[in-house]
């Protein structure tokens, strides 16, 4: 599959992604504005576009040196059996500015462990809990 690899959003991939949320429980009812000011303020932005169609998307925040945290990993639902999570993964993994990071995180539901475990990510944190204001 042919698809073109994006690092910022225009205002029509910002629409495109503000609906991709609409299909996950986990980002379903968030608003264009609040997405274009989270766009805005991410550091780092991979998204993958067919055709002026936003078919996949992930972003980080970060400090560049010691925590790099992946929010969003989102693939469209035509498109998950064309591998584009893991080339995603692949990509936020060894971004070039990312090359100094000492951690990266993420947080994701029990049935995706198997996905990123093949990352090298591990919920085996020894005394380290998860913690959620709001």
């Amino acid at each position: 599959m042919e698809f073109k690899i994006i690092e910022a959003l225009n205002i029509d991939q910002i629409k495109q992604l503000t609906e991709m949320f609409q299909l996950e429980w986990w980002t379903k009812g968030r608003k264009f504005e609040e997405v274009q000011c989270m766009i805005d303020h991410s550091d780092v932005i991979v998204a993958f576009v067919k055709d002026k169609e936003l078919i996949a998307f992930a972003r980080v925040l970060t400090d560049f040196v010691y925590k790099a945290f992946i929010f969003d990993v989102m693939v469209k639902p035509s498109y998950r059996d064309a591998d584009l999570g893991k080339k995603l993964m692949y990509l936020m993994i060894n971004h070039s500015k990312l090359v100094n990071v000492q951690h990266f995180e993420l947080y994701c539901r029990p049935e995706m462990k198997p996905f990123y475990e093949k990352w090298g990510f591990t919920n085996d944190l020894g005394e380290l809990c998860f913690m959620r204001r709001g």
